[in-house]
């Protein structure tokens, strides 16, 4: 815009001085000038309020090509994108469009990986309120009714204030919760005003010394504040499992250095492991610790899986202490990160259809279930999404890049350069002020409602009168050309305390190696 003003006045100046053809120049150079003004005060595209006039080049590609969106406008920041028709979807209902579409669908319904929910003749009515999961086990004394899908941990590091404050304002109109991330805490979760699932990670940050050890009267203090409903403990995410979070030094600023209690302009990388414990039982009596000084607030688990023999551990630890987390948040592989090593990435940890059916069974298995409430993460988008994760053995989803998306994130894999083009993931207020949070709030609502709501339609299509009825029988997929198997053919589902009676089947040697005393496998045993 300011090169537009320059020029403007410059061909005026010359106009006056030499020659007045050069008034002709004026009139393209005060149209850019006035589209140069109208990008910086519209507050519906962040992009341009931040590029007036540049930024029309991304809304013309879009329109010459949808498919350019992908390679030049839209890439999933994780290297492994949503699909065209999901991206559209998000968009869509972010801004209230009805997500009606011509024709028919562009998936090869052949091709092996194809799945498909049954659909009943005689179809149930969708109910409009929204279903809810309590949350909270035996020895939860505040227990909490849990969206059927929630904001996905995302810290204020990652995220820039005004995209934490859309966030949490979202959240509180549409009655979800926002789970802060690792990174503690900040003014803007509290000024949104939703309901917080507080995160706490290898680096105990908002609940930490000053050698980096956790804090227990910290926590208790902050635990206590209304507006806490959960406390999740983070083992591990899915895009980097086995690594602890990162925080580039470019996005540590005074006010996050203060959150966190580390240096400000300092690359903040969290420790890969918990110091407060290292076996399985030193974990779920870690657990049992927290949930107390949260005043009995349900505290559960994050992890993204990595070996079932580990996660077998965990559950003998917990029966032989008798305590359970009141829920366990399972992160597919898939899931994504603003900053993560490619190979990580790629090639580390479970996908979330098998880490879920894992932890889901364990607990089956063990007889715990009842007392466990399971989350999903990990690309959920659609209100498909949700049903399969609920139908495969998750009680509820949490989503993050989804709910990213709308609060205006183009996915320009610019997250960890303090760059990003539409202020959603930057420290620059230069760059944040672009993003128009009353606008972006409602955007966070009107997505998580309209999602929620395609997946009930969904299950009432199926003849189911609610999500608890779901069944992973229901759910179908192309194995190869000539087979199509549903969830219950393919995976085992084990039956309530099957492990406990006696030798299972393909679970045999990770039982008899799972010690709730270390998390290595003990052979032989």
């Amino acid at each position: 815009m300011l090169p537009a003003l320059a020029l403007l006045t410059l061909a005026a100046a010359w106009a006056v001085s030499f020659s007045p053809f050069w008034l002709l120049a004026l009139v393209p150079l005060a149209l850019l000038l006035g589209v140069g003004i109208w990008d910086v005060v519209q507050k519906r595209h962040s992009v341009l309020r931040n590029y007036p006039v540049l930024g029309h080049l991304r809304f013309l590609l879009e329109a010459i090509r949808p498919e350019m969106q992908q390679y030049f406008i839209e890439r999933d920041y994780d290297g492994r994108p949503f699909d065209r028709n999901t991206r559209s979807v998000i968009y869509e209902r972010a801004k209230g469009i009805h997500g009606d579409k011509a024709f028919g669908t562009e998936l090869d319904v052949e091709a092996s990986g194809y799945e498909y929910l049954e659909h009943s003749m005689h179809p149930e009515l969708s109910t409009p309120e929204q279903p809810r999961v309590m949350v909270g086990g035996p020895a939860c004394t505040q227990p909490y009714a849990m969206a059927l899908l929630n904001v996905s941990g995302m810290s204020f590091g990652a995220l820039s204030a005004h995209a934490i404050l859309a966030l949490s304002k979202g959240a509180k109109a549409g009655g979800f919760a926002h789970d802060t991330g690792e990174g503690g805490i900040s003014p803007y979760h509290r000024e949104g005003g939703a309901d917080l699932i507080w995160e706490i990670g290898s680096g105990y940050f908002g609940a930490r010394t000053a050698d980096g050890d956790f804090d227990p009267s910290q926590f208790s203090d902050k635990a206590a504040d209304p507006q806490v409903k959960c406390v999740e403990l983070k083992l591990s995410q899915g895009a980097k499992p086995g690594l602890g979070g990162v925080l580039p030094g470019a996005k540590v600023s005074s006010q996050i250095a203060e959150i966190r209690g580390v240096p400000q302009g300092v690359a903040c990388i969290s420790p890969a492991a918990h110091r407060e414990f290292q076996t399985p039982r030193e974990l779920v009596l870690f657990i049992a610790r927290m949930r107390e000084l949260a005043g009995g607030k349900p505290t559960g688990f994050k992890l993204c899986v990595g070996s079932r023999r580990e996660f077998l551990a965990v559950c003998k630890a917990m029966l032989a202490e008798g305590v359970t987390p009141d829920f366990i948040v399972v992160d597919g592989s898939e899931g994504g990160t603003g900053a993560a090593p490619l190979e990580f990435e790629d090639n580390i940890g479970m996908p979330l259809t098998q880490g879920l059916l894992t932890v889901h069974n364990a607990l089956v298995g063990v007889g715990l279930r009842d007392r466990i409430r399971l989350g999903a993460s990990g690309k959920v988008a659609r209100g498909t999404d949700i049903v399969k994760r609920i139908a495969q053995g998750a009680d509820y989803t949490n989503a993050a890049r989804a709910m990213m998306m709308a609060t205006g994130c183009i996915q320009a894999q610019k997250c960890h350069t303090n760059h990003c083009p539409v202020g959603v993931t930057t420290q620059d207020p230069k760059r944040y002020r672009a993003l128009d949070v009353a606008d972006k709030s409602k955007r966070v609502q009107r997505f998580q409602a309209a999602t929620v709501a395609e997946a009930q339609q969904i299950i009432a299509a199926m003849g189911m009168a609610g999500p608890h009825e779901l069944r992973p029988d229901l759910v179908h997929r192309r194995v190869s050309q000539r087979k199509v198997s549903s969830y219950t053919e393919l995976y085992r589902y084990l039956k309530p305390r099957e492990l406990l009676a006696g030798p299972v089947e393909g679970w045999e040697a990770d039982w008899q190696e799972a010690d709730p005393d270390t998390f290595r496998a003990v052979a032989g045993k």
